[in-house]
């Protein structure tokens, strides 16, 4: 069995054709080989799901609905993408959905400009570095569910732009647009930690 792989590498072709057997097996009925792929893909798409949503117990819920409509719909899994490409599909939408049902939190205008403090290694720039994670997560939210979902799988999870329009369902031409107007939103909105 291959080892696991990190979110940023591609998927190496043999690991592909292990998914594409255990997803047919897993598609005949063999709960053995679904759960193989379960624990090969799920710690990458629950960090994919923590970016995109922001808490663990969302993301694990997010990952837990995504593995039970693969397993309904497995024998609609046609093969074109590999299992862990539809898998972020299926992650990324059902993200997506969660995003879209939140309410608004505010306008960018209102994220406000923050003073930067001074850099150290003291227990003061520990708690920069922790304010810098939470404005970014608040600046995150200011964003459309489909910005976030493009600018998170391009910028933090560091797949190619052919992937991320795969996983979103869009052409790499939206893909783009939606991570260049993500990049100016949070540049804007985390002006002050420049």
């Amino acid at each position: 069995m291959a080892g696991a792989r990190t979110p940023s590498t591609s998927p190496d072709s043999r690991d592909d054709t292990e998914d594409g057997l255990l997803a047919v097996r897993a598609a005949e009925g063999d709960e053995d080989a679904f759960a193989l792929l379960v624990r090969r893909h799920a710690p990458v798409l629950i960090r994919l799901a923590t970016s995109l949503l922001g808490t663990p117990s969302e993301a694990e819920d997010a990952v837990q609905d995504a593995f039970i409509s693969a397993w309904r719909r497995l024998p609609e899994f046609q093969g074109r993408s590999s299992f862990g490409t539809w898998m972020y599909r299926i992650v990324t939408n059902r993200c997506l959905n969660v995003l879209r049902a939140r309410r608004p939190v505010a306008p960018l205008e209102a994220a406000g400009d923050v003073a930067a403090a001074e850099h150290s290694t003291s227990p003061a720039r520990i708690t920069e570095s922790r304010d810098a994670v939470r404005e970014l997560r608040e600046a995150l939210d200011l964003l459309s569910p489909e910005q976030r979902a493009c600018w998170v799988l391009r910028e933090l999870d560091g797949r190619s732009y052919e992937f991320v329009a795969d996983a979103v369902g869009i052409s790499q031409e939206a893909v783009r647009a939606r991570v260049f107007r993500a990049r100016r939103s949070l540049t804007q909105a985390l002006g002050a930690w420049r």
